[in-house]
């Protein structure tokens, strides 16, 4: 039996919701950032799958550097047009040709897989772009290097050795300010976005608690040729803004102000009016790993890792393995102990160790009153020592797409 290195200790702080001022932030799915997630992801997601498919494993690849260039836009009301494509380069390393243990050689079409993914994501999440000219997709994938040291494969997984000395950070539950601002923007370009066209891809939420007074700022992109004139458009901001107030009363009992698009200017016709629904559209960048964590959220209030997670090889690149994980661990952990108000995961990798022996896996609790640490101690390191032992499920469900990266 394998003994890892896992301790639990009680964390000398509040929980993150007694903490007087709190603040969550959640880049939407069409601000720039986050398309270069989505794609380097399902970029990532494509080249694994086509990997399993022609040689039945995964070898190296990663397309974490994907990078977007803001086009240029001349927005109005009715419909307004694209002057300049926005430019969306993927980056990274790929496998090309491989050879296995029997002489049969593999030519993979790398280039070819990354734009089919990039373009079929584009068409399911961007009704607005269009592919080639609103947006032009280049792809530089140098040559990877082969073979992982250890691989998953169509008959199961070994236990790779982690690819680097990194860290993963997790932690659970959700406060209600978290849950407000990732939900409501779940719901604005899922089901809303459905029945409202003219509310854009590119949604910015901040959430900001002083106390038991939460506000919520939105920026949301308006589609132009969704939107008539002046009335049209504030009709649109309105609803966003009592569709994101009923989402919080849903969440929380404390008083939640909610704030849409404050930059406007009614009176000079200063709006934020876009053709395609995105930001990137007029002078707003993009690049891999600079939004949301692996939770979906960005929370200066709690520990965090800076490494990018979309776009990593998933079978033993750290950076996205640990940051799942850990947040997959954080969620069993509290789901199945009672009395936990806060809970921290970190695991540290070493190179060249195990990714199923981290060089220590922390958990920091806070408790309910009267629980102490001790109380529920071995329950904790049992549920944390299961879920390292299963850490190859990780790869499999980040290449089916079950797990979101940001």
């Amino acid at each position: 039996m394998t003994e890892r290195n896992i301790r639990v200790e009680p964390i000398d702080r509040f929980a993150v919701e007694d903490q007087e001022v709190e603040i969550v932030e959640r880049k939407g799915l069409g601000h720039p950032d986050s398309i270069c997630d989505g794609i380097a992801e399902s970029v990532s997601q494509a080249l694994a799958q086509t990997y399993l498919d022609r040689v039945g494993k995964v070898l190296h690849y990663n397309t974490d550097e994907t990078q977007l260039v803001a086009g240029s836009a001349a927005p109005a009301f009715g419909g307004g047009e694209v002057i300049e494509p926005i430019y969306l380069l993927i980056v990274g390393r790929a496998t090309k040709h491989y050879v296995d243990a029997d002489g049969t050689e593999y030519h993979i079409p790398t280039d070819t897989v990354a734009l089919r993914a990039a373009r079929d994501y584009l068409a399911e999440y961007f009704p607005e772009l269009e592919f080639g000219t609103d947006v032009v997709v280049d792809v530089k994938l140098g040559e990877g290097s082969g073979d992982l040291q250890e691989v998953f494969s169509e008959e199961g997984a070994t236990v790779p050795m982690a690819n680097d000395t990194s860290f993963g950070v997790g932690h659970a539950p959700l406060t209600e300010t978290e849950r407000i601002v990732l939900e409501a923007e779940k719901r604005l370009n899922g089901p809303y976005a459905t029945d409202n066209p003219a509310v854009g891809q590119d949604i910015k939420i901040m959430g900001k608690r002083e106390g038991d007074d939460i506000e919520i700022t939105v920026a949301a992109a308006i589609v132009d040729s969704y939107v008539e004139g002046m009335e049209d458009y504030i009709d649109e901001v309105d609803g966003v803004r009592e569709f994101v107030t009923d989402v919080a009363t849903e969440i929380t009992d404390r008083t939640v102000d909610v704030h849409v698009n404050t930059a406007d200017d009614y009176d000079e016709g200063a709006i934020y009016l876009t053709t395609t629904g995105t930001s990137a559209e007029q002078g707003d960048d993009g690049s891999v790993g600079r939004g949301n964590r692996a939770n979906g959220l960005i929370t200066p209030n709690r520990s965090m890792s800076m490494e990018a997670t979309s776009g990593k090889n998933p079978v033993n690149h750290i950076g996205k393995i640990y940051n799942l994980l850990s947040t997959e661990i954080a969620e069993s952990v509290v789901s199945e102990v009672d009395g936990i108000r806060d809970l921290r995961i970190r695991l540290l990798s070493q190179i060249g160790r195990p990714i199923d022996e981290p060089h220590v896996a922390d958990a920091h609790v806070v408790t309910a009153d009267g629980i102490d640490v001790a109380d529920i101690e071995d329950d904790v390191s049992a549920i944390v020592d299961r879920e390292l032992a299963d850490v190859t499920d990780i790869t499999r469900r980040v290449i089916d797409g079950e797990l979101t990266t940001f």
